[in-house]
């Protein structure tokens, strides 16, 4: 038997399961990016929401590409279980707030009419980093990013991320509805104030009034986003199944910590997501740096000296206590980077991570980590280096990390990166005397300031030799 359940059949009272009427329940959200951070972050946030103050906040799930999660996700009408890991034991829940499923590459159409609905009220993403056309240099809209120059050449089939917002805005705007509140959740550095800034560039490429519009009447709120969630495996699907009684095709483990930090600015409306504890600031942005350079710094090093050191999962490298010992260094430095995060007591948010990096439960692949690091750079090493060579300090342990980064490429061999020729090209030709010198050479990838700090270029190349 599989979900939905049928003929009566009941799932075990151990297990979580929607506590509203999905019945009754209507779309009021699209959701770019139908990926396992997804199921297991904003949906869980949602399901809390509808439990709490039920409301018109189905979600209307949008994958880009894939078909497969979209057929799995109709095949079980819209349900799927997270299963929450920890030494304490395993505890399951049936998620039920989606509503609809597309793929969009098959069925824009779809798509646009749903964005072209007064009842779609917000519109949030998880779609990673590369997929926005984002020019690293400028921060604008990258022109030669090809779903950025297909979407401007024919804007009423979109194919894009950008596209399908441009194009969804232009058409409730000719309807004369209000503009949907567009929620970024990818891990981009003030991404609420990114997204405005692109989709408006392509609209203003558009039609000038169009911008205005949406630059006028628009909410492109900043979020940050986390939770463990590592890719599903034939093991997650089998420990759904002992759990559960039935199969879940789209079963996902997960860890117990759960945060969502968001601006409340909203053009009509939002669900309580509060109920599931996520919490409304009128700034974003400390949540956001302490969580990029902190977390996501800190898993990019941890990822890198597993491929290294020949350890798939984040729990195995921090099981090793001299990769352990880098990983606290790492945060130690690097925090003297951030500002003050309200409410949040930082040495203890470190011992927390740590203590979540080491979830002997939790499967977290190190290549799944370490996929598109070059796009993932800036946030998390670079703009900390930045920081704290602008104080006058050696910002060693961010030298350290990059450096791993590279000697990984090297070693491996390979990456999965939008920039995969550049940074192998670079990889093999590195120089004895100056190892890192071709990967500083990449256009566009390293601030101009730190491609003339020879003294931290110097500690990036001890890291390279010392693998």
């Amino acid at each position: 038997m599989t979900l939905p359940l049928s003929n009566g059949a009941q799932l075990p009272q151990t297990v979580r399961q929607p506590g509203y009427d999905r019945t009754a329940l209507k779309p009021g959200i699209l959701h770019f990016g139908l990926g396992a951070f997804h199921r297991a972050h904003q949906a869980v946030f949602t399901q809390r929401a509808l439990q709490s103050a039920f409301g018109p906040w189905g979600i209307v799930a949008v994958n880009l590409r894939s078909t497969e999660p979209v057929q799995a996700l109709e095949a079980q009408d819209g349900l799927y279980s997270v299963t929450v890991r920890s030494e304490a034991g395993d505890r399951s829940e049936v998620i039920g707030a989606t509503v609809d499923w597309i793929c969009a590459a098959t069925d824009g159409a779809r798509v646009l009419d749903y964005l072209s609905r007064a009842e779609i009220r917000i519109v949030t993403m998880t779609v990673s980093e590369k997929a926005y056309g984002l020019d690293p240099v400028t921060g604008g809209l990258d022109l030669s990013h090809p779903a950025v120059a297909a979407d401007l050449k024919t804007p009423s089939t979109p194919s894009g991320i950008l596209g399908f917002l441009v194009e969804g805005l232009s058409r409730r705007r000719n309807a004369g509805l209000k503009p949907f509140t567009v929620l970024c959740c990818d891990n981009l550095p003030s991404n609420g104030k990114v997204i405005r800034r692109l989709v408006l560039e392509m609209a203003e490429r558009r039609d000038p009034s169009l911008a205005a519009w949406v630059s006028e009447e628009g909410a492109f709120p900043c979020s940050m986003v986390d939770r463990i969630v590592p890719a599903a495996t034939d093991e997650t699907r089998a420990r759904a199944a002992r759990l559960l009684g039935v199969e879940d095709r789209l079963a996902l483990d997960t860890e117990p910590f759960l945060q969502w930090v968001i601006e409340d600015d909203f053009v009509d409306g939002r669900p309580a997501w509060e109920a599931g504890g996520a919490i409304f600031a009128e700034d974003v942005e400390p949540y956001e740096n302490m969580k990029l350079r902190l977390l996501n710094g800190t898993h990019t090093l941890l990822a890198h000296l597993g491929i290294l050191n020949g350890l798939d999962y984040i729990r195995d490298v921090m099981a090793v206590p001299e990769l352990e010992a880098k990983a606290r260094a790492h945060m130690e430095e690097v925090v003297a980077t951030l500002d003050p995060v309200p409410g949040i007591d930082l040495p203890a948010y470190i011992d927390q991570l740590l203590a979540r990096f080491s979830n002997p439960t939790i499967a977290h692949r190190t290549i799944q980590i370490s996929l598109d690091t070059t796009q993932k750079l800036p946030q998390r090493l670079l703009s900390p280096a930045l920081d704290a060579l602008a104080k006058g300090e050696e910002a060693g342990a961010t030298a350290y990390a990059v450096g791993v980064w590279m000697a990984a490429v090297r070693q491996r061999g390979d990456c999965d990166d939008p920039r995969r020729a550049e940074v192998l090209e670079a990889a093999t030709r590195m120089d004895t005397d100056d190892p890192s010198a071709s990967f500083f050479a990449i256009p566009g990838l390293f601030p101009p300031r730190l491609v003339e700090a020879r003294a931290w270029r110097d500690r990036v190349n001890a890291a390279i030799r010392a693998f």
